[in-house]
């Protein structure tokens, strides 16, 4: 394969010119292992490890090579191999810029953030239209996907288990504003069909979602054969069990680039910025917009548009509570990834918390 079959494209040679003096060649990260990676190159299949260098000077473990990142290979001299399919081996000096990354929060208080992708120009949401149908779930996955610069598509898998998958798809799009909705079924031929406006040669698309909801299936309707470990949802607990245990990036007959990835069992925001819930919750923006005071709360303000369409019905109260759940998410993930506006948080309630105090003080005092 050529490197434009790999997805390359005028961001990632800019990216790669300060490189190319030397004896540096790129390639394109396939597969990641605990102390290696697997590349895609025009060179063929490699099997590539930092260098020293590039791990003491990585800040951050999100800023070492995930799967979809280009990065700056050297080759190492021919040695012998094994057998033909064997893999020439190369170190890893640099990882490119990103045009594009999906990441999340790791599990744990002290999670940093964990990339689950790079370089993706579509995301397919997927969500299974069965017990894990969940329409705040899908807000959730929206307002990180629109963050990662890639285009969402929600994709309702297992239309065939729904009685009217037409009202779901309508209920999606309510609040998918600028996403587009496809109800499928992976499990028959015609699903690959349904996603060809996406699947353009070159294109990198990453599938996210939850356990059980039939990613690997698709992954397997897209490359032609199953290539990919599938398995039963439990009749018990009515969730997926994790088939996929790793991300990786696999090339489609089509030409496009498809990188599945393992079950989520929880999303949490790695700094979301406004604009990203903005796209989300366009509906709750514009009504914003509309309130007298620039600087309302949207509680009891007069002029409130937010509390308006709230009382009149235009504005689903369900839709409002998770905006505000997410909005709290997002500054709690913005204090966690800037340590300066952790201190003015804190600084800010120590103060209410004194001023509390003191009037406590004056209470008793009468």
């Amino acid at each position: 394969m050529n490197l434009f079959d790999l997805g390359w494209d005028d961001f990632a040679s800019k990216s790669f010119h300060p490189f190319c003096s030397g004896d540096l060649v790129p390639a394109r990260v396939a597969l990641g292992h605990k102390h290696a990676c697997e590349l895609l190159s025009a060179h063929g299949e490699l099997l590539a490890e930092c260098t020293g260098r590039l791990l003491h000077e990585t800040a951050s473990h999100a800023d070492l090579p995930a799967v979809g990142d280009w990065v700056a290979v050297r080759l190492r001299p021919d040695e012998p191999r094994a057998g033909p399919a064997s893999r020439r081996r190369a170190d890893i000096h640099a990882v490119l810029p990103r045009k594009t990354k999906f990441s999340r929060r790791a599990a744990g208080d002290d999670g940093g953030e964990q990339l689950l992708a790079a370089n993706v120009d579509t995301v397919f949401l997927v969500t299974a239209l069965d017990a894990n149908y969940n329409l705040r779930r899908i807000e959730r996955y929206l307002a990180v996907a629109w963050e990662s610069g890639a285009q969402p598509v929600v994709v309702l898998n297992k239309s065939d288990l729904h009685p009217d998958p037409a009202a779901i798809r309508a209920a999606v799009e309510s609040v998918a504003i600028g996403a587009p909705v496809v109800a499928l079924s992976a499990a028959h031929d015609e699903s690959v069909a349904a996603l060809a406006p996406w699947l353009r040669p070159a294109s990198t698309i990453a599938l996210l979602g939850s356990s059980g909801v039939g990613k690997s299936t698709l992954v397997n309707r897209l490359l032609g054969e199953p290539r990919q470990p599938t398995g039963a949802v439990s009749d018990a607990v009515g969730k997926g069990r994790h088939t996929t245990t790793r991300r990786e990036l696999l090339v489609t007959p089509s030409g496009a680039l498809v990188i599945d990835t393992p079950g989520l069992r929880e999303l949490q925001f790695w700094d979301v910025a406004n604009d990203s819930l903005d796209s989300t919750f366009a509906d709750i923006a514009a009504l914003a917009a509309r309130c007298r005071f620039g600087d309302c709360a949207h509680r009891s303000e007069p002029g409130c548009a937010v509390q308006a369409a709230l009382e009149d019905g235009s504005l689903d109260a369900d839709r409002w509570q998770s905006y505000q759940k997410l909005q709290r998410e997002q500054a709690y993930a913005a204090r966690k990834a800037d340590p300066r506006l952790a201190r003015e948080h804190g600084t800010a309630w120590r103060k209410i918390h004194r001023a509390q105090r003191m009037q406590q003080r004056l209470k008793s005092g009468e």
